[in-house]
């Protein structure tokens, strides 16, 4: 990366984007975009087109995103799907108008069939029906990544995209019913500590599998793929499955996470299931090898990272 590079991050204010900020400044650069929703509605494409041809920034990276856990993406479908396809269509295209070379979209592991085979490689994308608890994020995520990979066939720019499995760390939201299970589960942890309740209840069966990336290695990741020389993306890659995954290759269940999670918090009561409510998919294993060959390595343990989220949470005031 040149370092007097003008680098804009969409969506620096969530909890991947202010870690790649942390990133990108750590190693020397400074000259970095950011925009609040207030200055910026990136689902306006009048307003994105004003801003790019305002900055012309020389790097992308497309952070910005409708996220939520089960309940959020069961909740509000048309929201999930409308404005992050209306986003990644805006960026996407007024990067590629002003000149932008370099762009890195940030996308899910839901992208994959819900009964994928595991660990989940790259090529097993459009392969099999999706999650129907997360179809509409799914899709949006889908069509993100076929812009990128596009305008690369068609403009010759140089669009990249990263597939992280579920991330969790400091920035993340610990909304009682909109947040991922990471961020979700450590609220209800705090609050059964705080209030000495005898027992906490989880969501599903809690047979589920899940795989957890901490944030900050996401952001180190997500800087080492922009910055590999194109010859060495392109031979790692294919123009029409362009994308890599991102994760730590190893998964544990649910209920091991959450009996992980509630000595970490210092919860000592009992952790029961409700096995009525949904489980989401069986398992959500990502194939990292592509990523391990080109040279990163996820380097922050779960309990590690699971700590430093924690103490993030009680340092914003349990919020």
């Amino acid at each position: 990366m040149n370092l007097v590079s003008k680098i804009y991050v969409a969506g620096h204010r969530g909890m991947v984007g202010s870690a790649i900020v942390r990133v990108l400044k750590a190693r020397g650069n400074n000259n970095i975009i950011t925009r609040t929703h207030a200055e910026l509605d990136l689902t306006s494409q009048a307003a994105v087109r004003d801003f790019f041809e305002r900055e012309k920034p020389d790097q992308v990276y497309l952070a910005a995103a409708k996220v939520g856990g089960i309940h959020a993406n069961n909740t509000y479908p048309a929201e999930f799907i409308y404005q992050n396809l209306m986003m990644e269509a805006n960026i996407v295209h007024e990067a590629w108008r002003v000149g932008v070379r370099k762009l890195l979209f940030l996308g899910s592991s839901c992208i994959y069939p819900k009964l994928a085979p595991q660990p989940m490689r790259e090529d097993a994308l459009l392969t099999g029906v999706l999650e129907a608890t997360n179809e509409p994020y799914a899709i949006a995520k889908i069509a993100g990544i076929k812009l990128c990979e596009s305008y690369n066939r068609q403009y010759g720019t140089d669009y990249r995209s990263v597939m992280p499995t579920n991330l969790y760390g400091p920035g993340d939201n610990y909304h009682p019913e909109n947040s991922h299970v990471i961020p979700a589960l450590i609220r209800r942890f705090h609050e059964a500590k705080v209030q000495r309740a005898e027992s906490v209840t989880i969501w599903g069966t809690g047979t589920p599998m899940r795989e957890f990336l901490y944030v900050d290695d996401m952001a180190e990741a997500s800087v080492h793929v922009m910055e590999l020389d194109p010859a060495t993306y392109a031979a790692n890659t294919q123009p029409m499955l362009s994308h890599i995954n991102v994760g730590t290759g190893e998964d544990m269940t649910i209920r091991a996470l959450a009996e992980t999670l509630g000595k970490v918090v210092g919860f000592a009561g009992r952790i029961e299931f409700d096995p009525t409510k949904p489980d989401g998919t069986p398992r959500k294993l990502m194939d990292v090898s592509r990523l391990h060959a080109l040279g990163w390595r996820a380097r922050v343990g779960l309990e590690q990272g699971l700590t430093r989220a924690y103490a993030d949470f009680e340092a914003r005031g349990a919020a």
